[in-house]
């Protein structure tokens, strides 16, 4: 087959369009396209560097199921799990006007949840952005249950386990 020169040098204009067109359908998404495409951000996001700067001013509640949460936490966090629970949050006894963040794997259950306390009259909650996944990728420590360090993150599934760029990713 002969391609004439006027359909050759359209050809050489339409290829790296086409390249680049399919290279945008494959590209990673990142946890801010994450959080853009399933947040509303009803719940104010706090960033990492803010939590770790003024981490004793929080209370941290852990949204994440007990598996994830007995891999790795936030030290001092609370496992209060993923689906809401008045009952147990009335026996933790926090204050209504009591600062507090909630975290997930990166920041989707964590919203819900903190919709959910907002709802029963908390005032002051906060979603930490990227959770634990942005919490690890910034290098800041996180602890197993006996509260030592560890690098063990449970990543919740293989697909989210993308986003985790540093640490060990656990299953």
């Amino acid at each position: 087959m002969i391609v004439s020169p006027q359909k050759f040098s359209s050809l050489l204009f339409t290829i790296p369009f086409l390249f680049g067109f399919i290279k945008s359908l494959h590209a990673q998404q990142s946890i801010d396209d994450i959080l853009k495409k399933y947040n509303t951000q009803s719940v104010p996001y706090i960033s990492v560097e803010t939590l770790k700067m003024e981490k004793d001013n929080y209370v941290l509640l852990d949204t994440r199921k007990k598996e994830e949460y007995d891999v790795s936490h936030l030290a001092e966090a609370i496992w209060v799990g993923e689906h809401f629970d008045a009952a147990r949050i009335e026996s933790l006894q926090l204050k209504k006007e009591q600062p507090i963040v909630v975290y997930c794997t990166v920041g989707v259950r964590s919203e819900s949840y903190g919709e959910r306390l907002k709802n029963s009259g908390f005032t002051d909650i906060n979603n930490l952005y990227g959770s634990i996944f942005a919490w690890k990728n910034a290098g800041f420590p996180i602890v197993d249950l006996t509260g030592r360090e560890t690098e063990k993150v449970h990543v919740y599934s293989k697909i989210w386990g993308k986003y985790l760029k540093n640490g060990e990713k656990i299953y």
